[in-house]
Order: structure tokens, then sequence, then C-alpha cells
């Protein structure tokens, strides 16, 4: 273990807090070290290193599993397509079998942040931090997702709609780690859509929708993706979307602008 640079002076901002800091070679030294008091896992660090920096969080042990083998990868396995944790937005962005087998999470990826975020990054740090204005979590649940949750003595499958609980909340519990997820490989049949709208590129959704078949999971419009089936025509499934979204308001936009941009991003995943 390596402590952490000395405590910033204080009233100092943007400099994180002292912590201590290790580097795992197996999932089951992680979860030793994660069974300690303070510790937090760091994965791909492009959400955790800002609020460590903000002094949103100050774990005393940051566990970094980014050497650990077997948590990364892309495999088709039957109906299925497996991604480990640890895979980055940057190679599910190049990743052949993603855009043949999972074209939602392949349309979705280009909006994740930039590019230099997107090599750095990971599917499971993304999903297990439950941004409720994060892409992935909308995908996984609009293709209903099973999400691999292990600790040191056993594992469990939790399909996506179940994992979020709330404003970064998960069904994760202590000592466990999100190790991979499955999505279903699509059929000829199948048709998706990922569509979002920002201020600017790069910049967090005002409003997002991930679309696949009769399920449509909206980004940024509650404390979690928000799910609406939609099976009839596109006049029911607007009043539908009216009377059942209450998005939140935010610092530049009020909750009926994000309501009608809701209805804008349905039209158009419908006619496309």
């Amino acid at each position: 273990m390596a402590q952490a640079a000395g405590r910033p002076e204080e009233g100092s901002a943007l400099k994180a807090p002292a912590f201590a800091y290790a580097k795992p070679a197996s999932l089951e030294e992680a979860f030793a070290m994660l069974a300690r008091p303070g510790a937090k896992v760091l994965a791909g660090g492009q959400s955790l290193i800002p609020s460590l920096n903000m002094r949103l969080s100050a774990p005393d042990l940051l566990v970094d599993i980014t050497g650990i083998p077997g948590l990364s990868g892309i495999s088709v396995q039957g109906s299925s397509v497996r991604v480990g944790a640890l895979t980055t937005h940057a190679q599910l962005e190049k990743s052949e079998t993603i855009a043949k087998h999972v074209p939602l999470l392949a349309q979705a990826v280009p909006y994740v942040a930039h590019a230099a975020i997107r090599n750095r990054g990971t599917l499971g740090g993304s999903l297990a931090l439950a941004d409720p204005a994060a892409e992935y979590p909308a995908v996984a649940v609009a293709l209903e997702a099973v999400f691999e949750l292990r600790n040191k003595t056993s594992e469990r499958r939790v399909e996506a709609s179940k994992f979020f609980k709330g404003l970064f909340e998960t069904d994760l519990k202590p000592g466990e780690l999100l190790t991979a997820v499955e999505f279903p490989a699509a059929k000829a049949s199948d048709k998706s859509v990922f569509l979002e709208l920002t201020r600017r590129h790069g910049d967090y959704a005002i409003i997002g929708l991930a679309a696949h078949n009769s399920r449509f999971a909206f980004l940024g419009a509650g404390d979690r993706p928000i799910l609406f089936t939609f099976r009839k025509d596109l006049e029911e499934a607007r009043k539908s979307l009216k009377a059942g979204l209450k998005p939140p308001a935010d610092h530049y936009n009020t909750a009926a602008t994000k309501l009608y941009l809701a209805g804008v991003l349905l039209e158009r995943a419908w006619n496309t």
C-alpha cells in the first residue's frame, strides 16, 4: 500500500483527502481488502476521482481493481453477450461484436463524455455509480440485461431493472463487486435506437432515451432509469408519457421543458 500525498492545506479546493491505496492482483485479494472499514473500489476512476477532489467522497482505502485478470473482455455465449465490468468505453465503441449483437449499447457509447474519458472509464464503473443521467443504466434496463455480482464466497445475478434503487443507489451489498454484464444478443427482428439531448457534446444529458422494441427507458428523467412499455400507437404512447413521466428540474431546465423534450425523443425514436 502507498499513502497518498499529504493532506491539502485547510480551505484548499480540488484536492483529494489523504487515503491509502492498494492494487490487488486477484479477486480474492480484492475481497479481503474491501472487507476493511472505509474501503472503496477504484475502476476507471473517471467518476470517483472528481468526487474525491471535490471532497464528495473520503474513503480510507482505495482498492484499485484494474489489474485483476478476467474482469474485462467481450464474448458471445449462446444467446447472450457477456461483457466484463472493466471493459472500457473505448473497447465497447470499437467492438464489432457489440456493434453486431448489442446495437443499442453501440449507439449509446459515443454519447459518453469525451474520447479521453472513454479510454479510461469502464462499463462496470458507470453502472455501479448509478448516475441517473448516465447512458448505460438506461440501456441495460431497456435490454433487460443481467448483472453478475460476486463476493468472496458466492455469486448472484440481478436483473438491471432491480439493480438500480435510487439516486446513486444500487443493489450492491458491502463486499460485493459487479464483475460482468450479460446483454441479450439482438435478433433479426429487433429494433433499437438511442437518442440524447445535451447543451454541448459530452455534457450530461438534459434527457435521453434508450428504446428496444416496446421498452423505452428514459435517462435524466428521475432518480434511476424510467421505463415505459409502449405497445399501441404513437398517440397513446404520448399520453402515457405525459401522464407517467415526472422529470426533475435542473439548473438549466424546468420539469415541463424536460417532459416536452422527452416527448420529442419519443416521437423521433418511434419514427426511426
